[in-house]
């Protein structure tokens, strides 16, 4: 009797437990954006590890030049359609622009409507030190947090731009030292932007939990792009970290140019799609 073929180990859901498993065995993981069904259904289908609805939803779905004016109400019908095409993956929402700057209250009330309402199973706040207080309150009401360091697009009128960030030895020390409060307060994982390698490295090597990168090297735990910059749908602009493995934008303008001269010629629909009144069809 021959042996039964090998197969591919059966994926299972995955949690907060998960990515740091992921850490300890030195396998990377894979994070990608969404922010409907039906791209969170095929990115979980494709075998991401985290999917998340970042408000990335303002500049790439709404037009907006930047994420500051994306609102709680918004990103919970993000996270909604989201959550309807998420079977394995990990789904995380982002909470946005002053919904839990302002007190620790606020912020557990916010988190926990993106999660009860919206169907996220954990939130992503950015910030260092001046946000820990924040993270333990929502950590010690059952809301897993991921962190988020290095360039904060939420603070972008702080910095002038989205530029390069810990760049000298101080900031990097600084970047570390953040890296290592957000895990003390109980995330379980952080996010670093926009950051020199080396940096990313030596906070990846400081801390337990594991790191996402995005435009920080490959020397962290994880990475992440956003799903319409890697498919070259977004195209107003093209950070430099990002790599495009597609470019649909072109294939849906010239799809649509073709579609708009077959209806204006005549030849849209034709008989294969026309009913001819034959009953089944």
């Amino acid at each position: 009797m021959n042996p039964s073929p090998s197969r591919e180990p059966a994926r299972e859901k995955v949690t907060v437990r998960t990515l740091r498993r992921m850490k300890r065995e030195k396998r990377l993981i894979v994070c990608l954006t969404a922010y409907e069904a039906l791209t969170a259904r095929m990115l979980d289908a494709s075998g991401v590890d985290v999917i998340l609805v970042g408000d990335s939803a303002g500049m790439v779905m709404a037009g907006r030049k930047d994420t500051l004016g994306v609102t709680l109400e918004e990103m919970l019908h993000f996270t909604r359609w989201a959550s309807q095409g998420v079977e394995l993956a990990l789904l995380v929402t982002d909470m946005p622009f002053l919904t839990y700057q302002v007190n620790p209250d606020e912020a557990v009330r916010n988190a926990g409507r993106l999660m009860a309402e919206g169907g996220a199973e954990a939130v992503k706040l950015e910030g260092g030190k001046h946000i820990v207080g924040t993270i333990k309150r929502l950590v010690s009401a059952g809301m897993p947090v991921m962190g988020h360091l290095g360039l904060t697009p939420q603070s972008i009128n702080v910095f002038g731009g989205y530029m390069l960030q810990a760049v000298s030895d101080e900031e990097q020390k600084r970047l570390i030292e953040d890296a290592r409060l957000l895990e003390e307060a109980g995330c379980f994982s952080i996010v670093l932007e926009k950051i020199p390698a080396g940096a990313a490295e030596e906070v990846t090597a400081a801390v337990e939990i594991p790191t996402i990168g995005i435009g920080a090297g490959n020397g962290c735990d994880g990475q992440i792009l956003v799903t319409q910059d890697m498919l070259g749908l977004f195209t107003e602009f093209r950070p430099r970290f990002v790599r495009r493995y597609a470019n649909i934008a072109e294939d849906i303008i010239s799809a649509v140019s073709r579609y708009v001269e077959d209806v204006r010629s005549g030849s849209f629909p034709g008989p294969d799609e026309s009913y001819d009144g034959r009953e089944g069809q």
